[in-house]
């Protein structure tokens, strides 16, 4: 995987454009000044939950004594079922409802920015390939920048395109998801069942 296509993996699961409606429900009570510095205080929270998971994880895997093809089978499953939720949302949203008031770390930066598909991601390029770590944060730099320029810009971005325009690429996004998380459970189990593919 190259830095690009892991960047737009991980924006996928972030969703910047499927999270603009929660999060200006979210922040609607604020004045518009306070908005943006909690938006920006909930993405460098999700950013600094996310780093620890990339850089960190495998050390959890390496305690609780689990293997990289059972976090790859368990992130894809996790993925599909966003994947899933994005294509038909619930009346309540992708996460369920949120919280009224200023929020803080719950429900903006964790679970909707840094949820657990994200943190498995992550957690799942880390321990794969730790050589690679360099690599993945800027991978998920410029991914968590990508989203926090969609999500600062949340109101203009709204009004601009329509909620039918946003759901609609949410949509897309989620049909997406599905297809990686699928990949990623055969990829999974390939490597569980040491399957090699055929020569072509």
């Amino acid at each position: 995987m190259t830095i690009l296509s892991a960047a737009m993996l991980l924006f996928l699961i972030l969703d910047p454009l499927g999270n603009i409606p929660v999060f200006l429900s979210v922040l609607k009570p604020l004045p518009t000044r306070r908005q943006r510095i909690v938006v920006v205080r909930e993405l460098l929270i999700a950013l600094a939950v996310l780093m620890l998971f990339l850089w960190c994880g495998k050390y959890a895997l390496d305690l609780m004594h689990l293997r990289q093809e059972s976090v790859a089978i368990a992130g894809g499953i996790v993925l599909f079922l966003i994947g899933v939720r994005m294509i038909f949302p619930r009346p309540e949203g992708l996460m369920g409802e949120t919280p009224g008031g200023e929020p803080f770390i719950v429900p903006l930066a964790i679970p909707l920015v840094a949820g657990p598909s994200g943190m498995a991601a992550v957690m799942l390029m880390g321990s794969s390939e730790p050589d690679r770590l360099g690599d993945w944060s800027l991978a998920l730099l410029i991914a968590w920048a990508a989203t926090a320029a969609i999500l600062i810009s949340a109101t203009v971005l709204y009004k601009w395109l329509g909620r039918s325009v946003l759901t609609a690429i949410e949509r897309l996004m989620g049909m997406l998801l599905v297809a990686i998380s699928v990949q990623m459970v055969l990829d999974g189990v390939g490597t569980y069942l040491k399957l090699t593919p055929p020569n072509i």
